[in-house]
């Protein structure tokens, strides 16, 4: 069991959560959930000890499993080596005894310490370690002849296996997660839900895939009105049940600030009179109420809206013939087709088997857009009539320029736009008041997509070309973004493994797989059908 008693964090002025006390039972599956900056890494490292609350304490089981985030920090290790280190006294331990070791005389010194570190390892069960850190990676699929490869080598499914395993290591009562599914594709996310599903400890995961949370977890965790409110059933069931709890807050709110305002408005009626006895007793509530904080909902909803200037001709986009490889491997062959005005394309698949490849691949040629160091190995593609594309890349970082503000870089885009517009367009996407003139080089992953989409709504294209655009963003955002690529009128080309993106925007689908490519005309529920 994980116990919570009291833990506040505050940063400045801006307070996370405060006075929080919560359980997390055994057997249960949490997601904990919340908007960007709430402060679900920060809480979720007060549940791991590697931050310490400023106020209150956390009682937590001897033996925690973390799933580490950064899929790249283990790389020059070894698969095994990586899987150990989930025990972190016991690594410790057998790094110095090899240091120990690795001397060409040893002391009296060297040899005490040699005892008391062999006497860690007994403890640790070290002497099986490499024999039982091979069972898990047996059980989670990483074939034996990987065990001793390094990370740097393995494919980001596989890497995420690895760090399961590491984080499984020494049998821990609870899994905490951090964005488990960040980086993968869709049938890794399977496999993991599918796991989790099973696993008999505490779970707690951070993650911004709303089907993930919805299949996985069985209690929802909510970081909202400065504290945590624990509801039953995944993701779609607490937003059911806050959007109650949310009504009775804000109009308990509501009354507060109302009888705040009666009672200075008779406070400044008779401050000079003779009713000094009521106005001191009123003052003293004025006080009373205010002293204790408004708390008010950090949920921001951003609001996106894609338009046209004018619509593309009928038919959007014709190739033949594409064909790409890297050295060897062949990414894509021979593929012909057409796409119509109007069609959802989704493209999915595993990593690496060439969505962004097509991707760059339609894109070639394309002024402004186009990836300079990118060319076909053979096949032609052709626009149809007023194609006028939007490129949202997979990797955002670099793609605005430093020295520059929020407003200025969005108004080069568009110089007839009046101040005002881009005020108004960054203000649906959540760049406020002065947050207008934050400097570009400020920005975080999550600002830089919502100021992408900024350019998007403010340039009107009538083909929008996205590669994993919800990378960076929260499930407020990628909810507004579902919405508004189902009412957007023009082309869509998706590649993303949300699968809610899946099913209710793509009414086409270039699924890869094998080193094919197979066009199926229709939405994903009925490919999945079909297969």
């Amino acid at each position: 069991m994980i116990s919570v008693s009291n833990v506040t964090m505050r940063y400045g002025s801006k307070v996370l959560f405060e006075d929080v006390s919560v359980t997390f039972t055994p057997g249960r599956r949490y997601g904990l959930t919340g908007p960007n900056g709430a402060g679900k890494s920060t809480f979720m490292k007060i549940l791991t000890g590697e931050l310490e609350p400023q106020k209150g304490s956390v009682v937590r089981p001897r033996k925690l499993g973390i799933l580490r985030q950064d899929q790249f920090a283990f790389d020059a290790y070894r698969v095994i080596d990586t899987v150990i280190m989930g025990n972190g006294p016991l690594w410790k331990a057998l790094e110095e005894r090899d240091r120990i070791y690795e001397k060409a005389e040893l002391t009296d010194e060297d040899g005490m310490r040699l005892g008391e570190l062999e006497g860690i390892v007994g403890d640790e069960d070290g002497y099986t370690a490499e024999s039982d850190a091979a069972v898990l990676l047996q059980g989670l699929d990483i074939p034996d002849e990987l065990h001793e490869r390094k990370m740097s080598e393995l494919q980001g499914g596989q890497k995420v296996r690895v760090l399961l395993a590491q984080a499984l290591f020494g049998k821990p009562q609870a899994l905490m997660l951090d964005e488990p599914t960040n980086h993968l594709d869709l049938e890794s996310i399977h496999w993991l839900r599918e796991f989790l599903n099973g696993f008999q400890g505490t779970v707690i995961t951070i993650s911004h895939d709303r089907h993930f949370l919805n299949g996985v977890t069985t209690h929802t965790a909510d970081i909202d009105y400065q504290t945590i409110i624990t509801y039953t059933g995944g993701y779609d069931d607490m937003v059911v049940a806050k959007t109650q709890i949310r009504s009775q807050l804000e109009s308990q709110n509501e009354q507060r600030e109302k009888k705040v305002a009666q009672l200075n408005e008779f406070i400044a009626r008779f401050a000079a009179g003779t009713r000094s006895t009521q106005v001191t007793s009123r003052k003293k509530e004025v006080e009373r109420l205010q002293s204790a904080e408004l708390s008010r909902s950090n949920i921001q909803r951003p609001f996106i809206k894609f338009d046209q200037i004018r619509p593309s001709g009928k038919h959007t986009l014709e190739f033949e013939g594409i064909a790409k490889s890297y050295g060897d491997q062949v990414v894509i062959k021979g593929f012909s087709g057409s796409v119509m005005r109007g069609e959802k394309v989704c493209l999915m698949g595993r990593n690496g088997v060439g969505k962004t490849t097509m991707l760059k691949s339609i894109l070639a040629g394309v002024p402004g857009e186009a990836d300079k160091e990118f060319t076909l190995d053979a096949g032609t593609v052709k626009w149809g009539h007023e194609a006028q594309i939007g490129y949202f890349p997979q990797d955002v970082s670099g793609i605005i320029q430093p020295g520059m503000t929020v407003s200025d870089w969005l108004h080069q885009w568009d110089p007839r736009v009046t101040r005002e517009e881009i005020r108004g367009l960054l203000g649906q996407m959540l760049f406020s008041g002065e947050e207008g003139l934050k400097p570009t080089k400020a920005l975080s992953g999550g600002e830089t997509a919502r100021l992408l989409f900024c350019r998007l709504m403010l340039l009107k294209p009538n083909i929008l070309i996205l590669d994993e655009p919800t990378n960076h963003l929260d499930l407020e955002s990628i909810n507004a973004l579902n919405i508004a690529l189902q009412r957007y009128e023009g082309t869509v080309f998706l590649v993303t493994h949300d699968q809610d993106l899946l099913e209710e925007v793509g009414t086409r689908l270039w699924n890869f797989e094998h080193g094919n490519l197979e066009d199926h005309k229709g939405p994903y529920e009925e490919w999945l059908d079909k297969k």
